[in-house]
Formats: C-alpha cells, structure tokens, sequence
C-alpha cells in the first residue's frame, strides 16, 4: 500500500509538470530546446544514486530548499512525501516522452483553422490538444507509475529505507535479500513487480497503437 501511495502520489503530482514540458516541446521553437530536452531525460539515464544525492541536498533537512519548506511545515527528507518525489522525478522522462509524441502529430493544419476562427492559443489546447493527446497522456501516466512503483537508488539515498515510512516494494525486496529464511517473500514480491511491469508495458503499447491507429484513419479520411 505504502509503494502504491508513494507511486501515485509521485505520479498525480508530476502529471501538469510533464504535460508543460510536452507542450513546450511540441510545439514551441526556442534557442536551448535541445538542451531542455536532454535535462528532462536525464533522470532515466544518470545513475539513481545522483539523482537521489541532488535531492538530498536540495530538498533535505539541511538543503535550501528543504528548509525553506519547513517554514510551511512540509518536509521531505525521510518521509514517504519525499519518496513519492524522488520516484516522481525519476519517472518524469517516461511520462513527458509519450506526451510529447502525441501532441507533435497533432495536424498543424488543424490549428491553423482554429485560430483562423479566432481561438487563441488556450482554447486551441482544450478544444485540440487536450483531447488528441489523452492516450499519451494515459500511456505516460501509466509507464510513469510503474518506474514509480520500481523505483529504488534515488529513494534509498534520498528518504533512507525506513519501515513503514519510506520502504517501499523495491527498498523491501532488498531488505529481504539481507536475511535469510526470506526466499518466498523475496519472489512473491518480485512476481508482483514483475506483474505490474508487464500489465504497465502492455497497457501502454495498447493506448499508442489505438492512438496511431486513430491518427491514421484520420488521415486517410482528410485525404
């Protein structure tokens, strides 16, 4: 339950950030594109234990960050919150990615007669955007959670392993790995997020090919 809540929460969070950076993508032109990017990939390709170390000295007890939070009352070093944004984070990639996509094939020609009827931009993202870009947005969000649910070297160095708190399905199936006589809860726990992986991967090629599909037979019907 503690990994399903870390997930979500992690996930439901980063969505709107993702679906900005998409859109920034999709359909903005400006020096540095490139580089953004490459920032928004770089948590699924630098080693978690970096990115887990950056959050702890941002957000941590003793990052500026961190301490600024605390004002409020929020704090994220050792809490299952910051758990939920270190695999928020890490997932970010996964989720933008399939956004993105969806909203590049979105015709221009299609925009271009909406804003000759006179809608800005705003409301060309609701009537348009938003609506052809739903199986991206769901096959992100679904992807997005299941890095969320495997998600270990960020957390582990970010929140520690803390029962209860911070040990999450992963951080468990390493903890059971330390003792022995745990060789069933060690692959029942690995035959879930073995399950969980598939049914994620499955159900996210599922919505890109219904997208496409849609995509195409749209085209054949415009032609």
């Amino acid at each position: 339950m503690l990994s399903l809540r870390v997930a979500g929460v992690g996930v439901l969070f980063t969505l709107p950030i993702a679906f900005a950076l998409a859109y920034v993508l999709a359909r903005g032109q400006f020096h540095g594109k490139s580089l953004l990017s490459a920032i928004i990939m770089l948590p699924l390709v630098m080693p978690p234990v970096v990115t887990g170390l950056i959050l702890l000295n941002l957000f941590g007890p003793f990052g500026p960050v961190g301490q600024w939070l605390a004002q409020f009352g929020i704090v994220l070093g050792f809490r299952w919150t910051g758990a939920a944004l270190a695999a928020g984070l890490v997932a970010l990639p996964l989720i933008v990615r399939p956004m993105r996509m969806a909203l590049e094939n979105v015709d221009p020609r299609l925009h271009e007669a909406l804003k000759v009827a006179g809608h800005n931009r705003w409301q060309r993202l609701l009537i348009l955007d938003l609506p052809l870009a739903v199986p991206g947005i769901a096959a992100g969000m679904v992807l997005g959670f299941a890095k969320a649910m495997g998600e270990f070297g960020a957390t582990i160095t970010f929140v520690a392993n803390i029962p209860g708190e911070t040990q999450t399905l992963s951080l468990a199936i390493f903890s059971a790995l330390q003792s022995p006589g745990t060789e069933v809860l060690v692959w029942t726990m690995v035959a879930i997020s073995l399950g969980i992986s598939v049914v994620a991967v499955v159900v996210s090629e599922t919505l890109v090919e219904r997208f496409s599909s849609r995509q195409n037979r749209g085209v054949v019907s415009r032609a």
